[in-house]
């Protein structure tokens, strides 16, 4: 069972202003309740019971809306990256000394998805595995290939990594604390076969402007 989590929530939502002047992206609400608060409920579901939360904007709001966690039965705790967000990789990094020695899921705290967290696997045998969904309109040409479940960095046909994964630590072995994307260790990791994937055929939304933030409302509150 895996334990620990990561939700990425320090960007600064450029695309989704002017309602992230006022808030920061996952704390939007959708179906009644933050972005972020849907995360937590499905990491808790599955066992997570320590739940790191990378912050930036805004950050004081986040533990002014989500407290300690105990609301879901999890611990949180938050890693303050300062008033400029580390990107993912610098974000993940600083934050590896609350996540445990073990694997850890990662999400993005701006996403919507119904993946059973539960089915994530919980020791992948290279150093990440990736969560993949077909291509958006919005991103048309993807990101990786998965072939024979592992992620390949090449032309086509390539889907969408939803956002979501299971890390070891050891895909950022040697990097230095600063601003950097996870981008090209994972690449890196690709080329020696190292990151394994999955394909959700679910639900998922890139919550990327006001309007599919919208729409992604309208439908939760359908259900």
């Amino acid at each position: 069972m895996i334990t620990h989590a990561l939700i990425f929530a320090a960007g600064r939502g450029e695309r989704m202003r002017p309602l992230t002047d006022a808030t920061p992206k996952p704390l939007l609400q959708a179906g009644g309740k933050p972005l972020i608060e849907w995360h937590l409920e499905n990491l808790a579901a599955c066992g997570v019971r320590h739940v790191a939360i990378n912050t930036s904007h805004l950050a004081e709001q986040f533990p002014e809306r989500l407290g300690d966690g105990s609301r879901w039965g999890v611990q949180i705790r938050y890693s303050y990256e300062g008033p400029e967000a580390l990107e993912t990789g610098g974000g993940m990094l600083r934050a590896l000394p609350l996540l445990g020695g073990a694997p850890f899921i990662a999400v993005n705290g701006d996403i919507w998805t119904d993946l059973d967290f539960s089915t994530l696997p919980h020791s992948p045998a290279g150093v990440a595995h990736l969560v993949m969904v077909g291509n958006p309109a919005h991103h048309p040409h993807g990101d990786f290939v998965l072939r024979d479940g592992l992620l390949f960095d090449e032309p086509a046909p390539r889907l969408t990594f939803a956002g979501i994964g299971v890390y070891r630590s050891e895909l950022l072995s040697g990097q230095r604390p600063g601003k950097f994307s996870i981008v090209p260790a994972l690449r890196d990791a690709m080329r020696g076969g190292q990151v394994s994937g999955l394909e959700h055929a679910g639900q998922w939304n890139d919550i990327g402007t006001p309007q599919r933030l919208a729409e992604l409302d309208r439908r939760l509150r359908k259900i």
